[in-house]
């Protein structure tokens, strides 16, 4: 079997995070990483070498690497980027859309609601933020698929600062809602669907207060 690859080691961190295993302000031991994935110490370095520069790690004089820690205005700095940056993903992708793309998005919207009622909160999370991607995806812009991609990661943090509740609700509702107006072709109301399925998300974090304790790294990561 081929050893796991430095980007299969951040993904599962990241889902960590994203599953609100991983808490920020967790510290990230190279030697216990090592030894959870089977890899070199040096591996390990270079996957928080490349979390860090997704935003979601940073590293600490005489602590090392710590899951980072966003502050209730770099969240909102966050959210409002991500809502312009989704008005420009859903501009791109209304002349790309055709049949076969809208029936893969529906499709997707399918399997978000079949996890919802299977409370698979893993899938949740997964599927939900894969919504998002796979827009930027099929509208064909790579940067702004690379933006997506950093925005998802980041907010993913952020709902794992400040979310006041265990459960994930990015939902199939809003999505499938956001899907109707571009299978009309009414880029306006897609628009503002999007911007407030995000607000929605937004107004469900709890932006004061202090963060929540973190759990042992091993449990969280196996």
């Amino acid at each position: 079997m081929a050893p796991i690859t430095v980007d299969e080691i951040a993904e599962r961190i990241w889902l960590s995070i994203a599953e609100r295993r991983l808490r920020p302000g967790m510290r990230l031991k190279e030697a216990e990483l090592a030894e959870i994935f089977g890899v070199s110490r040096a591996r390990i370095r270079q996957v928080l070498t490349a979390l860090e520069r997704d935003g979601l790690v940073k590293t600490e004089a005489n602590k090392g690497a710590i899951v980072a820690e966003p502050s209730a205005d770099e969240a909102r700095d966050i959210f409002h980027i991500r809502r312009e940056v989704e008005q420009r993903v859903l501009a791109r992708l209304i002349s790309h859309l055709d049949a076969e793309k809208l029936l893969d998005l529906f499709a997707h919207v399918a399997k978000e609601r079949a996890a919802n009622a299977a409370s698979d909160q893993r899938e949740i999370i997964k599927l939900s933020g894969g919504f998002h991607l796979m827009l930027a995806e099929m509208a064909g812009a790579d940067f702004l698929w690379g933006l997506m991609r950093d925005l998802v990661s980041r907010t993913s943090l952020i709902t794992a600062a400040f979310r006041d509740s265990d459960k994930y609700n990015c939902g199939p509702d809003e999505h499938e809602e956001l899907l109707m107006h571009l299978k009309n072709g009414d880029l306006q109301k897609a628009q503002h669907a999007m911007v407030h399925h995000l607000e929605h998300v937004e107004n469900e974090l709890k932006l004061a207060g202090n963060l929540d304790h973190a759990r042992s790294l091993k449990d969280a990561l196996l």
